[in-house]
This record gives C-alpha cells, structure tokens and sequence, in this order.
C-alpha cells in the first residue's frame, strides 16, 4: 500500500510526539532552571542576601576558638571535691580517654564568683568574668564523641568528625549570603594552621563560593593577611577589563557545562577577590582605631589583634568570624598545665573582655552571637606521661567540659547544666556539639531540620541525621 504525503507512520508519530512534549516541557524546565533550591539561592549570584526561616536574634558569629582543649575544672567548672581527693585515686575511677591517667589533679587555680549572678570562674579569666560575667552563659554539660583533636575539631566545626563536611560557617553562608558583597561572608583568623587546617572551613559539597577565607594573623601587613589581595602590576581599571574577558570565556565554558559547581564557585570567587580589593584591605586596616581603642584590646598581640579584626569585619557584615587562639593545639596541656593554661590565659582573657565591653558599648553585643571555648575539655585525673617523669598535665575530656556564649540571643549570668562532683562527665542537661549547632541556627534565624543541601540523593544537613535539639533553657 501506497502511503499518501500527509499520511504519518508510527516512527514518525513517536518523534513528533517526543518532540513536541518536550517542547511542552520547556517552559517548565527553563523555570526550573531558574527556581532557586531550598534557600532560595540565586544562580546568577549565589551570595546575594537571603532571609532566614524565621526572624533571628544574632546577625552575626564570631567563635573565639581555643583549640587544643583548655581545662573546665581550672576555668568554669570549680569542684572541690576534686581538691579534697588530690593525689589519691577517684572513687568513681576513670573514664577512658586518649591517654592513661592516673590520681585525681586538684586545680592550681583559685576560683571565685562575679557579677551580680554570682557565675564562678577561675582566676585564668579573671578580667573577662569581672566585666562580663552577666553577660555569660557557661553550658557545663558539652559532650563530644571521641577524646581525638581530629575529630572533635571536625565535630565542633562541621558537624561529623568522620568525614569532611561542610563548616557552620559554609552553612549560614549558603543560608544567608552575604550582607556585604565587597566581603566573604565567613572567615577564619588564625596564627598558623590548627589541626585538620583547611577542613575546619571547607564548603565541602556546598559550591565553593561558601568556603571560608582564611587569614594568617601571624602577618601583621594588611596586603599580607591575604595572599595576593592586590596587584602591584595592574591597575584597577585594566584588572576589570582582564576580569571581563576571563568571565566572558568562563561563560562561554560553563555554557556545557551548567551542572558543575567548582566551575560556577571559580567565577564567583574572581569577581569576589576583585570587589574585596578595597574593602578587605580597609576593614583589616587596625590602625584606623583609636589608640585607646588599640590598648583596650592589646592589639600588639596575636590575639589581640585578630579579635580587633572580627570586631571590624561584622561590623561590615561578615557573618561569621572564627579566631582561633594559635596554631596546632596550643591548650593541649599534657604536661605543665599550670604554668601553660596561666599563660594561655593571659594571652586571651584582656583581649576577649575587650571585644565584649567595645561590641556592648557599639551597639552590637546584642546581635553578635559570641562562642568560646575548645573542641573537648581535659580529664580530672593526672595524665600519666609517656616514657615516665613527673605528671603535671591532663588528657583529653570529650565526657563533659564547659563552653560559653553571650550575646546574641543567650540568657546571661547563667550556668547550665553541669558534670558530676569531680567534672569527669556531663550529667545534667546534657548538651551533644550537635546541639550547639542546632542553637546557633535557631539564633541565626534557621530551623535547623530545614537548612538542607541535596548532594548524592540526600538532603544533608549540619546537625546531621541523629538527633539536635535547640537548648531553648539558654535563650532570653
């Protein structure tokens, strides 16, 4: 049988159908395409501002990280029943920890209670107490999982200490943007490198453009603290043009491929780093402060300087400002713990009571979400030292250690929770790292059950898959 021209044959009718729904689906597909995911990221820029689930109590974060572990029974947790059982073994005996410990290590420090709320602390952060004691919430009854630097440090950063995870501070970013697009949305100070260095910030399987930038405090240069800010060769005109074009081929690359996200972060990070030329340079600039501004805060220090540094970067909307108190671990006192943590002490306690007293007086205190302390505390027990010697030290605690907060949202002059007599392990009010996180979202304006990132089929999320719960008794 012959077939007339207008008469269509199965083959033909599949391919016109196939066609035409796809052509039915483009509206669809092409809206999809710009449809932004959970948050409502925006693919043309992906750190424009967002608004959070609901309206938040902090705006910003700056975490004052003592990594390394200082010890909660010679700060913010006194016992004195540690002090009666010195030297002889702990009834309860002890719990396994990284190291062998051995008879109970009264505290070499003296204890004494501040402010109105009568909030005890050590004579380590004496100054801080003093000023701002009814400001502080101490949570006595943190616990982590392992006694490992590697791990809790990941834990306290990400949220899992077996793999690399995106950072709280990838996260709020990916949640919120930037305010400020002349500036990241989240940096790390450090002197150094901590342990696991770059993991502690990464953006993970978040696009790369959340990652956090990082500054080594050690370099007191403003062209220094990051690495090629600025051109000694270009001028800013000719970088423009220069960035034009390269964006102009990036385009052109990334037209095959629009699913790939180191690609897109690559580009965003180029116009990023030229934007930042200016402003960066300005806002790390101290020595625009006052003299008495300078001293308040000891900026001769490290120290001192880096939390002068977080002090000026929220306040040009940074969100997130992590300061780590050096490299390594410097709280990792194994041996000599009174001579180290007195130091250590010194070094850090003028410089945060500062920070506190000037964001209070600014006007900021109130939308600044500060958290301090390490990724694990320390035992209660000497540790025994390897190879023999006199033991002077702890080991690492994950059973129960002390973190604070203020501002920002926190009740203040407050103690939650607490260890037991010998401030081993957390047993009232129990508080997971995970919860923590779940806390900080809730502040920052996130259900943290909600802020999710599909990646390999699954909706991840920071306080993961096992149980977080906003500590709701710490919030005014």
């Amino acid at each position: 049988m012959n077939h007339l021209p207008h008469q269509i044959t199965r083959r033909r009718l599949l391919q016109s159908t196939g066609t035409g729904l796809g052509w039915l689906a483009l509206p669809w597909l092409l809206q999809a395409e710009q449809s932004p995911p959970t948050v409502g990221v925006n693919r043309v820029n992906p750190l424009a501002p967002r608004p959070p689930h609901f309206q938040p109590r902090a705006k910003h974060i700056i975490h004052i990280y003592l990594n390394g572990g200082p010890s909660q029974v010679d700060t913010w947790d006194p016992k004195p029943e540690l002090t009666k059982w010195g030297g002889k073994k702990l009834p309860l005996g002890n719990l396994t920890t990284e190291r062998e410990t051995g008879v109970a290590l009264a505290s070499p420090f003296q204890f004494a209670q501040y402010g109105e709320s009568g909030l005890w602390c050590s004579e380590i952060f004496q100054q801080t107490a003093s000023r701002h004691a009814d400001r502080i919430c101490v949570l006595k009854s943190v616990y982590a999982n392992t006694p490992n630097h590697e791990q809790s440090m990941r834990l306290m950063n990400t949220g899992d200490e077996r793999l690399s995870r995106p950072s709280y501070g990838s996260w709020l970013t990916y949640g919120l943007g930037c305010e400020n697009q002349n500036l990241p949305g989240f940096v790390t100070l450090c002197p150094g490198l901590p342990v696991a260095d770059s993991s502690n910030w990464r953006s993970a399987f978040l696009p790369g453009v959340y990652q956090g930038t990082y500054l080594d405090t050690r370099k007191t240069k403003v062209n220094e603290l990051i690495a090629n800010i600025q051109s000694s060769r270009t001028s800013p005109a000719d970088q423009r043009r220069q960035l034009d074009l390269l964006s102009s081929l990036n385009q052109q690359h990334q037209a095959s491929r629009r699913d790939d996200p180191n690609l897109e972060a690559r580009i965003q990070s180029f116009e990023l780093a030229y934007r930042m030329q200016m402003e960066a340079t300005d806002a790390l600039d101290i020595s625009q402060e006052t003299q008495a501004t300078q001293s308040l805060y000891k900026a001769d220090t490290v120290h001192g300087r880096q939390l002068l540094i977080a002090r000026r970067l929220i306040e040009r909307g940074v969100r997130v400002v992590q300061c780590y108190h050096g490299d390594v671990q410097p709280w990792d006192s194994h041996n000599n713990l009174a001579e180290e943590h007195r130091r250590l002490g010194n070094e850090c306690d003028g410089p945060i009571a500062a920070l506190l007293t000037d964001l209070q007086q600014r006007g900021l205190l109130d939308q600044t979400l500060i958290i301090c302390g390490g990724e694990f505390g320390r035992t209660p027990a000497v540790e025994i030292p390897i190879g023999g010697g006199n033991p002077t030290g702890r080991d690492h605690n994950h059973h129960g250690f002390s973190i604070w907060l203020a501002g920002g949202g926190i009740k203040g002059g407050y103690a939650h929770g607490a260890t037991d007599e010998f401030g081993y392990r957390a047993i009232e009010n129990r508080v997971h790292i995970r919860d923590i996180h779940a806390t900080m979202l809730h502040l920052m304006g996130f259900d943290h059950e909600r802020l999710t990132y599909n990646h390999a089929g699954l909706d991840f999320r920071l306080t993961g898959v096992e149980g977080a719960k906003v500590v709701s008794e710490i919030l005014v």
